[in-house]
């Protein structure tokens, strides 16, 4: 038989990180391709103490059906604790709780974008927020990243060139793939930005709580005057990826919206994971075990860099980092960035190609992205050397 698919899916790809973890399975491949959290971060005993306690004094409430905006405790613990904390969040927000902050990214474009419809994007950004994006039949407008974030010159001018712009999606703390921090002076001014040209701005902030080392910078939220921030958190990388919980702080009426897109598509984020989050948060020092994430990311990073310094530079470049789990690495001018990623999987090391993270995934690009969070200080040494092994026989 032959199939006919949506237009919306017939041009989409697989994601190119998914389909380098096939290559990454293989035990014997070093692999500084993944976004996983480090095996060291999982508070697992904690975790498991909360669960059997849950199951035994209320069983049917984790696994009976549940509210489309979240476990009611979650949300006003998240809206008070953002408010309180970060200054995000106002009378005129809301809150709910999500599965997972792509959810987020796929509710906002369904909601707010129609066909052709542009979404402006940093240039590299997150591949599965591009491929929610991309389902929609958005036209995607990247704008470069530059070591302090989107440059705001070519962002404005990405406004006025292009029509029904619906949104700027931004991630501005260490930033999926280039590991770059927006400054407050570029989070000032594509606010500025957004309202002169009436957009929104959707934020998203996975990595915001890995910050490390340098001075905290408040969100865009915090600056939103005028209702026009979708503000995207989660849990993910600070207490378990595979329990899916994230939250989503907009204006009232966009969360109205979003609610029903949720309705739509899994009724409600799994409610055992819901309570898990509410319990770790306030039963247990959650300040705590963030400081020891960030002890734990801080050395891992030190230890990237330092081998990066020894055995790839000077062919090798990248922008040294202050927090989250990403290094942006750079090769020589006039390399041939794929053909090196394909002999470095052949080399049994797997990073990602950095096209994959562009608008255009048939634009050429001089860097590839690494992660370090995941693999063992063995892993990363051996891995790192190969490509600095590799890199010294090309050029």
């Amino acid at each position: 038989m032959e199939y006919k698919f949506s237009d919306r899916t017939n041009n989409l790809k697989p994601s190119a990180i998914r389909e380098i973890f096939k290559y990454a399975a293989d035990p014997t491949v070093v692999s500084l391709s993944a976004g996983n959290p480090s095996p060291d971060a999982f508070p697992v005993k904690e975790l498991e103490e909360i669960s059997a306690e849950l199951f035994k004094k209320n069983p049917i409430g984790l696994l009976q059906y549940s509210v489309t905006e979240g476990y009611p405790p979650l949300r006003e613990y998240m809206k008070k604790y953002m408010a309180e904390k970060y200054n995000t969040g106002s009378d005129d927000d809301d809150i709910i709780i999500t599965t997972g902050a792509q959810q987020i990214m796929d509710f906002s474009t369904k909601a707010l974008v129609n066909e052709n419809d542009v979404i402006i994007t940093e240039a590299p950004s997150f591949i599965g927020s591009l491929n929610s994006f991309r389902a929609y039949n958005a036209k995607l407008a990247g704008v470069p990243v530059e070591s302090d974030g989107m440059n705001t010159d070519l962002l404005e001018k990405a406004l006025q060139e292009n029509e029904n712009v619906r949104f700027i999606y931004t991630i501005p703390n260490f930033q999926n793939p280039s590991g770059v921090t927006m400054s407050l002076e570029k989070r000032k001014k594509l606010y500025e930005l957004a309202c002169k040209y009436n957009v929104l701005v959707l934020e998203d902030n996975p990595y915001g709580d890995l910050r490390y080392q340098g001075e905290f910078i408040p969100s865009i939220k915090s600056m939103d005057t005028e209702g026009r921030v979708i503000y995207a958190g989660s849990f993910s990388k600070v207490i378990s990826p595979g329990m899916r919980v994230a939250y989503v702080i907009a204006p009232k009426p966009i969360i109205q919206k979003l609610t029903v897109c949720k309705q739509g598509s899994d009724v409600h984020t799994n409610i055992w994971s819901q309570m898990m989050c509410y319990e770790f948060l306030t039963k247990y020092d959650f300040e705590a075990h963030l400081e020891k994430l960030r002890t734990i990311y801080r050395k891992k990073a030190k230890f990237a860099m330092d081998l990066l310094d020894k055995y790839c530079a000077p062919e090798i470049t990248y922008d040294k980092i202050d927090g989250g789990l990403f290094i942006w690495c750079k090769l020589p001018e006039g390399t041939d960035m794929l053909g090196f990623v394909k002999q470095a999987i052949e080399r049994k090391v797997c990073v990602v190609p950095g096209n994959a993270f562009l608008t255009d995934e048939n634009e050429t690009s001089d860097g590839f992205r690494i992660n370090f969070s995941t693999p063992t200080d063995e892993q990363l040494e051996k891995g790192i050397k190969a490509l600095g092994k590799l890199i010294k026989e090309i050029v």
